[in-house]
């Protein structure tokens, strides 16, 4: 049984929680100085090194297995030579993400499988996107990590009803549910809607946004439809045990041992960096 609820909006969710809807500003500048043909990356190596916890997160990952440089890089400005300052930009914006919605109370999944499973999900997208030319090189990472990032504000604004939808999936039959309508019933728009509209206001890219607001609308034929399936299917494929013939629905021409090879190589890069993006506490 589903329980009515007052009239609530995205709108709402996004409101009266500074620290939620402020966007992450290590993000922002080191966008700036992307954009920006006056600056250097000494002006980002700067922006980087003036948060010594994220500066110290980003020289682990660069040191780790998933990059196998053959000597240890001790230094931002090294680090942004080999691997480039849209690179830590992202990983950046990764960590930050991940700190601010790493302990929500009261939730009925745990966070740490959460994230587990979206960053999973960030690897496969930028693996697909490299498969199929690097047309996102710079983005698909992201909208694999946040493709799902409203579930969380549903749990931080809301937990009541979040559980309640929670619940309903749990009673549910696996062939009956479809979260995203579930959400609609309960509370009035689904996780991706608010996904998509935080991640605006955080001013991430378009095609990040549009990659998360455009995921029940797989007939989309517009300018952000190659990426949203890009995002869907990564999404799909973060999960244990995904069916080959999901590949014929979303349109892309993958051989069953091409997507075998991209879930081994993701899953290989995934072991190697998930836990300096989530430490155990």
């Amino acid at each position: 049984m589903i329980i009515s609820t007052p009239t609530l909006t995205v709108a709402d969710l996004l409101k009266g929680d500074i620290k939620l809807a402020s966007p992450p500003t290590i993000y922002l500048a080191l966008k700036n100085i992307v954009e920006d043909p006056a600056k250097s990356a000494r002006d980002a190596a700067f922006v980087i090194e003036s948060d010594a916890a994220v500066a110290m997160r980003l020289l682990k990952i660069v040191n780790s297995a998933f990059y196998g440089f053959p000597s240890k890089v001790s230094s931002i400005a090294t680090a942004i030579t080999l691997v480039g300052v849209r690179e830590l930009q992202n990983l950046a914006l990764a960590t930050v993400v991940i700190e601010r919605f790493s302990n929500l109370p009261g939730q009925l999944f745990s966070i740490h499988d959460f994230w587990s499973k979206n960053l999973r999900s960030a690897l496969i997208a930028k693996e697909l996107d490299r498969q199929f030319g690097g047309t996102y090189s710079d983005t698909a990472f992201l909208c694999g990590l946040v493709h799902n990032i409203g579930q969380l504000v549903m749990y931080r604004r809301i937990p009541v009803l979040a559980r309640e939808v929670d619940l309903l999936i749990q009673s549910a039959m696996p062939a009956d549910i479809d979260e995203a309508r579930l959400e609609e019933q309960v509370i009035g728009f689904d996780h991706y809607q608010l996904g998509a509209e935080l991640c605006r206001l955080w001013k991430l890219p378009d095609v990040v946004v549009e990659s998360i607001g455009l995921h029940r609308y797989p007939d989309h034929v517009g300018r952000y439809a190659e990426i949203a399936t890009l995002a869907r299917l990564a999404n799909y494929f973060s999960s244990v045990d995904t069916p080959y013939d999901a590949i014929i629905a979303e349109g892309f021409e993958l051989s069953p041992d091409q997507v075998s090879m991209i879930i081994d190589k993701t899953h290989d890069e995934f072991e190697a960096i998930f836990k300096l993006f989530y430490p155990s506490k």
